[in-house]
């Protein structure tokens, strides 16, 4: 890899290093609203139909509080969206690319961790246990 640009590798041909920080930093971002098995638990509920908060917590089995806090953190970071019926708030996938990209992420894992031995060490995704 001498002297070539580390951006490039991920990135093809990003033409500044400017332009290659912002897409790394919006990344970051995403993943870290990503990164909490609740939010990845909630878009699982969510990602066929729209439903209630009443809905989701069931289907999850948490706290109204807990399922409110992690649902306004994903809306706010435009994954999801919201509609009020009445006194009823419910919850439907905005992003469909961020929930495909989990998605293939926990299908991977799902599989690693089905069967060991499909996937070489170097290539895995889960935790190297």
């Amino acid at each position: 890899m001498s002297g070539a640009d580390p951006s490039s590798q991920l990135l093809g041909d990003a033409s500044d290093a400017e332009a290659a920080e912002r897409v790394f930093d919006s990344a970051a971002e995403l993943f870290g609203v990503l990164a909490t098995p609740l939010r990845l638990r909630i878009l699982n509920a969510i990602c066929t139909r729209e439903k209630s908060v009443g809905d989701i917590m069931q289907a999850i089995e948490s706290t109204q509080p807990n399922v409110s806090q992690h649902l306004k953190v994903l809306y706010q970071a435009g994954i999801v969206a919201k509609r009020r019926v009445g006194n009823q708030m419910y919850y439907r996938v905005q992003s469909e690319k961020a929930v495909q990209l989990c998605r293939t992420v926990c299908t991977q894992i799902a599989i690693e961790l089905d069967d060991p031995d499909s996937v070489s060490q170097s290539e895995r995704l889960a935790r190297r246990i």
